[in-house]
């Protein structure tokens, strides 16, 4: 079968072979038409090319002209608005306008001329009705333990009169136990009051729990009291507890609250049990090194 088909193409080929030798016209046509076929065919292939390479370009050029498009359209849009835009912007700012305007600082009774801004928290209402008094002391011996004796001396022989600490520092520090107590759980315990200059002088001294000098510490004027939470009968120090590292980050929310600064605030050394009524401090200091300058 193979064999019939090659004889049959051969036979073809030569009689084409004879007619092109016999009619040259024919051949000139042959050539004519194959040479515009080829023609044709790189005609088209190029303006394929052409319009592919257009195509390409329009696709670059598209993200561009969105963006334009977009851009223009958003400013069309804030201009056709700008009243309303302005008018609701003038809304939300007005309230807060309005507050800082008319916002105003009072005196809390009984308070002894300490001025805190006004406040609805806790510790603001509780300063403003009747006197707190002192707790009851723990018993002596939750100051003395062998871990205290240890680790914190100092405690061991600090001074905890509550008459002895500023009326107005005592009522602050008052209504943050009360707050601490109600609210969230937390027995705090004062640590230490007034400490002498002679103590304060002894601590720097020995490097414990302090690197002010005598009449250096607010301590030394009744304006500073350390205070700490107790639980199960002991004091509570170690930050590391969740439980107690929160109780002390109450008491410096509180302390804030109360007008008060709260030594776990400072920056050069962390004073967790530490609060104080800085202004006032910074009063009693000035009068005392004019006084001690005079001699």
């Amino acid at each position: 079968m193979v064999l019939v088909v090659a004889v049959i193409a051969l036979v073809l080929v030569f009689a084409i072979a004879c007619g092109l030798l016999l009619f040259p016209s024919y051949g000139e046509r042959l050539r004519s038409w194959v040479s515009d076929w080829q023609a044709r065919g790189a005609e088209r292939r190029l303006r394929a090319r052409t319009q592919r390479m257009s195509r390409e370009a329009e696709r670059q050029q598209a993200p561009l002209s969105d963006v334009r498009e977009d851009l223009g359209g958003m400013f069309d849009t804030l201009r056709r608005l700008r009243w309303v835009i302005g008018g609701a912007l003038l809304l939300v700012l007005l309230p807060s306008l309005a507050i800082l305007v008319a916002r105003r600082t009072v005196v809390l009774d009984d308070f002894r001329g300490q001025d805190l801004a006004e406040s609805t928290s806790m510790v603001a209402q509780l300063l403003r009705g009747e006197r707190l008094a002192p707790p009851p002391p723990p018993p002596p011996e939750v100051f003395t333990t062998e871990e205290i004796r240890r680790t914190r001396p100092e405690v061991v022989t600090a001074d905890r009169r509550w008459d002895s600490i500023d009326a107005g520092l005592q009522q602050r520090v008052l209504a943050i136990f009360e707050v601490m107590r109600r609210q969230h759980g937390y027995e705090m315990v004062l640590v230490e009051g007034y400490r002498s200059p002679e103590r304060q002088a002894e601590l720097m001294a020995g490097g414990q729990a302090t690197r002010a000098g005598a009449w250096q510490s607010c301590h030394q004027y009744g304006l500073a009291i350390d205070a700490a939470p107790i639980r199960d009968g002991k004091l509570q120090w170690d930050m590391g507890d969740a439980w107690t590292r929160q109780g002390y980050m109450l008491y410096g929310e509180l302390a804030a609250q109360a007008g008060l600064e709260w030594g776990g605030s400072w920056r050069s050394i962390k004073d967790y049990v530490h609060v104080e009524l800085a202004s006032a401090c910074r009063s009693a200091r000035a009068a005392k090194r004019a006084e001690l300058a005079r001699g």
